[in-house]
């Protein structure tokens, strides 16, 4: 009898991993495709106009020895770590992403608290590594 509980949560933790990365998607579509292209390699509309060259997102994991890179990420998006690239801190719409009411798991196993629109966009983000 005790088993059943875990089973149904672990039934329910795919489609809600599912949700966030389609959550996450349209997050990206609105608020980073502009710099970081749709197909999230860098080469966005916005992308001649900055000083720093935007990053191929789908090579995040490739590029860190095949491990996503969750913290540089949370706080890439949240300005705990700023990027100058146009003038201002890296993301503009940082207001949005604002907040620490979620916890995730950084690529150490350790807690990292962020915002839940982050958690979604690290979700998207992962979805879309290549190899």
């Amino acid at each position: 009898m005790r088993l059943f509980p875990l089973v149904v949560a672990l039934g329910l933790a795919a489609p809600v991993a599912a949700q966030d990365a389609m959550q996450g998607e349209a997050l990206y579509g609105f608020y980073c495709a502009t710099c970081h292209g749709n197909a999230a390699i860098g080469n966005g509309p916005m992308s001649p106009s900055l000083v720093v060259a935007p990053a191929d997102l789908t090579t995040l994991e490739a590029r860190n020895a095949g491990v996503f890179p969750t913290t540089r990420v949370v706080m890439r998006i949240d300005g705990r770590d700023p990027l100058i690239s146009h003038g201002s801190m890296m993301p503009v719409y940082g207001d949005f992403f604002e907040g620490t009411d979620v916890a995730t798991k950084a690529e150490t196993g350790q807690p990292i608290m962020t915002s839940q629109p982050i958690v979604d966009l690290l979700a998207f983000l992962e979805s879309i590594q290549q190899e």
